[in-house]
């Protein structure tokens, strides 16, 4: 029953959004003529790949450029890509992705092959749940963009200063994962958009129910105190490589 409702509950979201993804396809395509839809292989469950969907914010040639981890000041970002990116809109084609049974709506985010390759053997317990489009991390760490601009190794920064803290928050979802925390995470996506310290603030206050490693998590959440660099999950010191 509550796999029928999940499927019936994507369904309405998609045929929703379906005006919206048409509309940026068409201005991506319209931007330099190509395809407007990006695909790229993500490790989801029990370590098993998929192909995730997602509208095209970069250049085409963007592979030639090395790093994983996209500041806003990135320059393979395209003007249209800085306007789906900001407003989350190239990660709605993945509602195909959740019809197709790939991830689901909430769940910690899928990552590239090489990215779960250096997980710790702690931190590959996120694989035991679906990844999905939206999670905690995804809300507290919304503005990635913007807090890696004008950073030298965008890899190694994400590598010390938000892996450690992704990692935990997706962990702590793996232990207390509910269709409850499922409804109040969806809410506080939406949220995040226009009252963004409220909703970390009721993310906080979620947080503190649980039981954490790092004394200053729940303070992380709120972003009242910046992410800074700390070992992962599973480790015993901070990552000196991506």
């Amino acid at each position: 029953m509550i796999r029928f409702l999940n499927y019936i509950l994507c369904l309405l979201i998609a045929i929703a959004v379906l005006p919206i993804i048409l509309f940026f396809s068409f201005l991506i395509y319209l931007y330099d003529f190509h395809n407007p839809f990006y695909i790229s292989v993500r490790i989801g469950k029990n370590g098993k790949s998929f192909k995730m969907i997602k509208l095209r914010s970069m250049c085409v040639d963007s592979w030639k450029y090395k790093a994983d981890t996209t500041a806003n000041d990135d320059p393979r970002i395209t003007p249209i890509g800085r306007i789906v990116r900001r407003y989350k809109i190239d990660e709605l084609p993945q509602i195909v992705n959740v019809l197709k049974g790939d991830i689901c709506i909430v769940g910690p985010r899928p990552q590239v092959e090489t990215e779960v390759n250096r997980y710790t053997s702690v931190e590959r317990g996120i694989l035991k749940v679906k990844p999905g489009i939206t999670d905690i991390s995804s809300i507290v760490i919304a503005d990635l963009g913007n807090i890696s601009n004008g950073v030298k190794d965008p890899d190694l920064f994400y590598a010390q200063i938000v892996r450690p803290w992704k990692s935990r928050l997706a962990l702590l979802y793996v232990e207390h994962a509910s269709i409850w925390l499922d409804l109040r995470l969806m809410f506080y996506t939406f949220t995040n958009m226009f009252a963004r310290k409220w909703t970390l603030d009721k993310l906080s206050k979620i947080v503190r129910q649980w039981k954490y490693d790092v004394k200053d998590l729940p303070e992380i959440v709120a972003r009242r105190k910046n992410l800074y660099a700390y070992s992962v999950p599973g480790a015993d010191k901070i990552v000196e490589a991506p």
